[in-house]
This record gives structure tokens, sequence and C-alpha cells, in this order.
């Protein structure tokens, strides 16, 4: 997806493929959306797209009583963010129909990062509502949010609601509800890719804003096993894998899950695939995984969606 604060970043990082002299920000690894679908690039399913994966064998792939007329739930994409994106936020859940969109909540992985980088969540302490829309009024809006550094590793859930931006020379992994509702309150004077100034969504933004929501901290990295997020939308844990280690053991029958190498890479000793840095893999209900690193790995693995 070609966006003004992206780059080429993932050509390089991840070794992606991008299109001739344009501007990505966005990778959509696992998407079904209309207009947008993941496809199955080999097996007897080749070819095949999510959508039509569901259709036919959503308990397969999701469990037993999932319907398979909904989306996929869950959204995966890769952020290569050679600029800072708009201040904006996501509409809860209570108001979203109201606002004609759809509540997102999402996590973001910092997989790399450049020294320095930070990103901005949620508000400062006391910043009431008034105060904030009188500093959109005077471009004064920096001096409201809440902004903190970053390294590799770190991870911060973003709940609907919750102001966010990402700043420059953050490389992130972004495991989200599916949807695609961005309310953008405030872009840095900045315009699009066509040179005009983009779209503010300032009523909508100022309704869907958590004013209580004061200076949120990122999870810091801990060797091991570690979650790094449990919300009723999913749950992610991390696991660092070393040559040796025993396998981590992904059962079939407890629900879909999806795999995400962020360093590394890992065997399945199940159907013998490889899974390589920057993969993000569908694991489905009736299939069990039995991974092993082949390299010291680090990788996450999303349920409960």
């Amino acid at each position: 997806m070609e966006r003004v604060w992206g780059g080429r970043g993932l050509e390089a990082k991840l070794g992606r493929t991008l299109p001739e002299g344009k501007v990505i920000g966005e990778s959509w690894e696992l998407v079904d959306r209309e207009g947008e679908q993941s496809v199955v690039t080999e097996g007897a399913y080749a070819g095949k797209t999510i959508r039509e994966l569901l259709e036919t064998s959503a308990a397969d792939i999701l469990g037993p009583d999932r319907d398979g007329s909904q989306p996929f739930p869950i959204l995966i994409k890769w952020l290569d963010c050679q600029d800072r994106l708009s201040l904006q936020v996501h509409p809860p859940a209570d108001i979203a129909p109201s606002l004609g969109g759809e509540p997102k909540t999402e996590n973001w992985y910092i997989a790399e990062c450049d020294e320095g980088a930070s990103l901005i969540v949620g508000l400062k302490k006391g910043v009431t509502r008034e105060q904030f829309t009188q500093a959109l009024a005077n471009n004064q809006v920096e001096d409201c949010v809440h902004r903190f550094s970053v390294k590799a590793g770190d991870s911060i859930l973003v709940e609907s609601g919750r102001m966010h931006a990402i700043d420059a020379g953050n490389l992130i992994l972004e495991i989200q509800q599916n949807s695609d509702t961005t309310y953008r309150v405030y872009d840095w004077g900045r315009v699009g890719l066509d040179g005009a100034p983009r779209q503010l969504h300032i009523e909508e933004s100022i309704k869907s804003i958590d004013f209580e929501d004061f200076e949120p901290e990122p999870l810091k990295i801990v060797p091991g096993t570690q979650t790094l997020a449990d919300c009723k939308e999913f749950r992610i844990r991390k696991f660092e894998l070393k040559l040796g280690d025993v396998a981590l053991e992904l059962p079939a029958g407890e629900g879909a899950r999806l795999i995400h190498v962020v360093a590394g890479k890992l065997i399945d000793s199940q159907s013998g695939a490889v899974l390589t840095k920057g993969g993000n893999y569908l694991q489905p209900y009736v299939t069990g995984a039995s991974l092993s690193a082949g390299v010291p790995t680090t990788v996450l693995v999303t349920d409960q969606f």
C-alpha cells in the first residue's frame, strides 16, 4: 500500500519485491476485505482466496460453529514508517456505528527501529478535551500528546479510542481487528502524495478519543515467553527459541492461530514447512504445528480471535 510516510524499507529489511517508483508504507499480510484478499500460494488450495476458503471450510479454519460468511477477524500488516504518521484514532465499538465506521483495536510490535525512534500514544497527564480542542485550533497539538522513545522488541496495545501516531524510523508488525476505519485528527501540516492537504476528521475524532487515556507506556521485551496483549479481540504471545530448544508445540483443535516470525527462522516438523523472517502464517483449527528454531528466533503467536 502506497503511503506518503512510507519508503522502500520493506525491500531491504524483509526482502519484499515492491512496485517501481512507489512509496510503500504498508504490506497487508493477511487480509479478508472487499477488494483486498490473501491468496493461498501452494498446496491443494493454491490460488484460492481466504474468503473462498472461509465460505467452504470455516469450521476447519476457525473452529466449530464459526460463521464463514463473516470476514476473517484479524488483519495483519507490516508498517515501514520513514516519516511520522498522522495523529489518529479509531472509533470505540459503542459509537462506531453512529459514525459509520468500524472499531479497530491493534497491537504494535517494534521489529526494528532507528536510534531515538519514538511513538505518540495517548495524552499528557491532565490534558482536557477543551485544552486539546484549543490546541488543535492553534496548531499546538504536540504540547498535548504523550511521546516516548522505543527500542526493537517493545510492544504496545492501541485500543479503539486511544489516540496515536508512529514516528519516523520504525518497522512495525501491526496485528489488528479487521477494520479500515481511521479518523485523522492532525497531520502536522503535511500534504498527501497528490500535493494537497490530507482530509481530517475532527468531529469524528473528538467523539472517539478517550480523554482519560494519559501517558501509556509500551511493554519492554523480556527473555523467553511473554504475553504482549490479552484483550477481547485477540491474544498475542512472544516466544524466543534457540537452536536445541524443545519445539514450540501448537496443537490442533484449540483454535486458529497466526504465527509471525519477527526474527530468525522456524521449521515445522509436522509439515516440513520453513517459516522465514517477516512471514505471517495462518494455522487452521484442524492443523497442529511443532516449531523448531533453525537459528535464534523470535516468534509471535496470535490466537483467541
